[in-house]
């Protein structure tokens, strides 16, 4: 299964960029993977939308990586390593299209996810600001 993703990247500094998935658009545009509000920097409104798609659907590997993201950008390290190894647990392997166009399966960007976070790459000041990309369902 190829899943095209929105999506905020989660490196700073490497040069091919890691990055989160996303969901259909809601009514409002913030999306179910809450892009829009993780690139403006609301990391609290991005975590409230996360954590309600990741109740409704806790198998979903995309809502898990940028849950864990909004959790390391909030400074939670425990919470974001427990999103990023739950990702990494998910029974379904699903293709993930990154910031820069390339496209990797789910269970390596929760791995890639879960070394940035050990290397201090996920903290606030170290975050990317919007780079994001479409994903059609």
């Amino acid at each position: 299964m190829i899943v095209t993703a929105l999506a905020l990247a989660l490196v700073a500094v490497a040069p091919s960029p890691v990055a989160a998935s996303a969901q259909l658009q809601s009514p409002d545009g913030a999306g179910a993977l809450a892009t829009r509000p993780l690139a403006a920097g609301r990391t609290r409104e991005a975590i409230a939308v996360l954590e309600r798609a990741s109740a409704a659907d806790p198998g979903d590997a995309a809502v898990l990586i940028n849950l864990g993201i909004a959790y390391a950008h909030a400074g939670d390290e425990e919470k974001a390593r427990a999103a990023f190894a739950q990702a990494l647990a998910c029974p379904e392997v699903v293709e993930l299209q990154t910031a820069d166009g390339t496209t990797t399966d789910s269970r390596r960007l929760a791995r890639r996810a879960l070394k940035m976070l050990e290397r201090g790459e996920l903290r606030p000041a170290a975050a990317p600001a919007g780079q994001l990309t479409y994903r059609d369902q």
